[in-house]
């Protein structure tokens, strides 16, 4: 299903079915015994966002060593390989949805109710802002504890009243702070309204820094040679160029005229430079235009060369990259790699990434244009936001790092 599919099948099957749940389940919590309880065995739920499970992994590790539970989640099937980069979850507590239609949708929504329950889980965490497919889920996987974000007095979207712990989303602190809360929330003493009343420091969303073995870094660079046969590791700088962005959002992507003549300006600065274009096997023919329209050989299509598993080992070997306001940016934050960020729609202050990363962001007064509200669905066609962001102002930051080594 396309996105705006999705979007309508879950406002106008999503509000009813919501408001129907809510009573039966309320009515079933009152015979399950949660006093005295803890949680353990938490399952996270988070579909869409491939970027939101490296995100999360702070919230991840906090459930596992304060609340010492087994953690579980539930991805849609092609999100899943990101959930994999840190190897945080074990693959048997990973449970996938395919959303190609509704048939298999409904399929698996089925089974994931008979999964859920085979795991015994207790308590679940709904890191969704605006779904109401996966408020379904959560209340009707069997958990004693359900948590997520409510609106409260907001007028944000409706999803019922399913949670047990309802938490005010806030939207001037950073989304991995706002999942480190639903964590609190389950790690708070008593009852509170709205959970959760905590602190939480920047040291709470720190990601480890992954290293690649001699192995992986030899394939990689094996990898690269078959790109493009010239290739030195010992002469050549790699600069890695992400022009891409998902369909959920296609206002996030910077213009590829742009991109163009930046790969031209970085190669003109260093002969051993090589530019390699990232992304997914479906973006490779773009990457092949994009290549042709800079004239130059040392910029190379390596869109569907790497599984998304291999990317740590790709980062590791790269000098910097520059990518739109997607999954990469995410990706390369559990690496070292100096990564630039271009945002639009979106602003970094909520969803920039937590490593080695400088946002580039023009602030306009309509930016951020999509959020928890909007169900991140922008009227905009015409995105200045990303076209006040020149190549000048992205060139000077990249030629620094340049500089720097």
């Amino acid at each position: 299903m396309n996105i705006d599919t999705m979007r309508a099948v879950d406002k106008w099957a999503g509000i009813p079915l919501t408001f129907f749940l809510t009573l039966p389940v309320k009515l079933f919590s009152r015979f399950k015994k949660t006093q005295g309880k803890k949680p353990q065995r938490v399952l996270f739920i988070e579909l869409s966002e491939m970027g939101s499970t490296i995100l999360v992994n702070p919230a991840l590790e906090k459930t596992k060593t304060q609340l010492g539970a087994e953690v579980f989640f539930v991805i849609f099937r092609k999100n899943k390989p990101s959930l994999d980069l840190l190897h945080t979850i074990p693959n048997t507590n990973i449970y996938t949805i395919r959303e190609h239609n509704i048939a298999v949708l409904a399929l698996d929504t089925l089974g994931f109710l008979l999964w859920a329950r085979s795991k015994r889980i207790d308590t679940v965490v709904d890191l969704e802002l605006f779904s109401r497919f996966t408020a379904l889920l959560t209340g009707l996987c069997g958990a004693a504890f359900r948590v997520g974000f409510h609106s409260f007095h907001n007028e944000g979207l409706y999803r019922g009243d399913l949670l047990t712990h309802k938490v005010a989303y806030n939207p001037h602190v950073h989304i991995a702070k706002n999942f480190i809360a639903l964590v609190n929330a389950l790690l708070a003493p008593s009852k509170e309204l709205p959970f959760s009343k905590t602190y939480i420091d920047d040291k709470e969303i720190e990601l480890p820094v992954l290293t690649s073995s001699e192995a992986e870094i030899a394939s990689i660079r094996a990898l690269i040679k078959k790109r493009y046969s010239a290739y030195d590791s010992k002469v050549h700088k790699i600069v890695l160029i992400n022009p891409n962005a998902s369909e959920l959002l296609p206002q996030r992507r910077w213009m590829p005229e742009r991109y163009v003549e930046l790969i031209q300006r970085i190669l003109k600065t260093d002969e051993s430079i090589i530019v390699l274009i990232t992304g997914a096997p479906s973006e490779a023919k773009e990457a092949d235009e994009m290549c042709a329209r800079t004239g130059k050989e040392q910029c190379v299509n390596f869109a569907g060369a790497t599984p998304l598993q291999q990317l740590p080992a790709l980062y590791n070997v790269a000098t910097l990259m520059v990518t739109n306001d997607s999954g990469p940016g995410h990706f390369s934050s559990i690496t070292a790699l100096p990564t630039f960020v271009l945002f639009g729609p979106e602003t970094p202050a909520l969803y920039g990434s937590l490593g080695n990363s400088t946002p580039i962001y023009a602030g306009l007064a309509c930016s951020p244009c999509v959020s928890a509200s909007n169900h991140r669905k922008t009227p905009c066609q015409d995105n200045k936001c990303l076209q006040a962001i020149s190549v000048d102002q992205v060139f000077s930051l990249v030629k620094e790092q340049l500089q720097q080594g």
